[in-house]
């Protein structure tokens, strides 16, 4: 095809499908290789797609944790007894609450809360043990710093299952063999042990994924916007589309990759097992790819700086991907007006979508929604990069 016959649209209307179909995938294939050159030539791109999500998830793996033990208590013993000895044991034979302390009086606790050293204080009072054998109510005091509500709320849960404990063997054996009229058995799924690896592993994830596959083509595009190197493509005959697809192509097939990775991380690492369907995963996780590969390409559209690409990938992927997606909240306790919001993130179907395969077993069967959900935002994000794709200089 002649220069003419490029720039009329008649001509290329008369042109064959199949040829107009082999020249726009040549011409789409040609800039994909020449973006895995770009890639070959910059290990920081690498490092970003394949690295940084590995590292982060290590330190928000091992660092970001919500089940705590080894807390440290203040005790307060005031009746110095056998019976007091034996109750202040009970509380710190498991391990999970510690004697930090021993301290005189219940006025020396707030001294020992502002210097950090406890979390709480066990008080028993004077007269526990004539009490217990008078057969008495013995009342002990637990004075927890509220400073911090998931420390002290697991202060009071565990506290409250060890003083249930002890009472019970404190009854005669008679009375503690008979079974209780109404009796409770909890089965755990999914996560028997609690384990809050298991729970944030997925959701990181998706957070992770998120952020390095928007600023992977938001920086890099916007690099080539400054150097100038885009001169080349107007000069060029390629299509907007084929600039778009060629560009996004390599960091897709680096995306999956990377998906593979922080997955087999996952189980290796923190157990997190692989239940479900592998169809389902990597359907979604494509699509879901897509969209934010297509996110960043039009961030570097539009901003044409990597400073301003950086912080515009950070405000539209960073923030809402952690906050709005259920990685870390229950989108359930959220105001309406959030709750309506994260229905326009991506990063709220995906950890769906990795909690319900890799926890729960579930297939496309379940998860066809968020399917359908990355889907949309993906061709809607590709439609409106590409249309505001520049084919000549301002």
């Amino acid at each position: 095809m002649t220069s003419k016959q490029q720039s009329n649209p008649k001509a290329r209307r008369s042109t064959p499908l199949h040829t107009r179909l082999r020249r726009f995938f040549v011409r789409t294939l040609a800039l994909a290789r020449k973006e895995v050159l770009h890639i070959r030539r910059d290990p920081r791109t690498l490092y970003l797609a394949l690295g940084m999500p590995i590292v982060m998830l290590t330190l928000f793996g091992y660092g970001v944790r919500f089940d705590i033990d080894h807390l440290p208590i203040a005790v307060v013993d005031m009746d110095h007894t056998a019976a007091s000895q034996d109750v202040v044991e009970a509380f710190v034979a498991s391990g999970e609450l510690e004697a930090s302390a021993s301290l005189l009086s219940p006025s020396e606790v707030e001294t020992e809360f502002r210097a950090g050293r406890s979390v709480a204080a066990l008080v028993v009072p004077e007269g526990f043990e004539d009490k217990l054998v008078a057969k008495q109510q013995a009342p002990l005091q637990l004075i927890v710093d509220g400073s911090d509500s998931v420390v002290s709320n697991q202060v009071l849960t565990k506290a409250e299952a060890i003083a249930r404990t002890y009472t019970r063997q404190l009854l005669p054996i008679e009375v503690r063999e008979i079974e209780p009229p109404l009796e409770v058995r909890t089965w755990t799924r999914f996560n028997p042990s609690g384990s809050s690896a298991i729970f944030m592993v997925p959701g990181l994830a998706a957070y992770l994924m998120a952020i390095s596959a928007v600023l992977l083509t938001a920086l890099t595009v916007a690099g080539e916007w400054e150097r100038g190197s885009m001169e080349q493509l107007f000069a060029s005959p390629v299509g907007r589309l084929e600039i778009v697809l060629g560009k996004l192509m390599p960091y897709l097939a680096l995306g999956m990759l990377e998906m593979l990775l922080v997955v087999a991380f996952g189980a290796i690492a923190f157990g997190v097992p692989f239940r479900g369907s592998p169809v389902a995963l990597f359907s979604i996780g494509f699509f879901f790819l897509v969209g934010m590969l297509g996110q960043g390409l039009l961030i570097s559209v539009i901003t044409k700086n990597q400073l301003v690409a950086t912080q515009a990938g950070a405000l539209s992927a960073l923030l809402p991907s952690m906050l709005l997606s259920g990685m870390l909240f229950p989108i359930e306790n959220m105001p309406t007006f959030f709750q309506w919001l994260s229905n326009l993130i991506p990063a709220r179907y995906f950890v769906h979508t990795l909690r319900g395969v890799l926890l729960k077993g579930n297939g496309l069967d379940v998860l066809w929604i968020d399917l359908l959900a990355q889907v949309a935002f993906a061709i809607f994000v590709l439609a409106v990069a590409t249309a505001r794709f520049p084919r000549r200089l301002a």
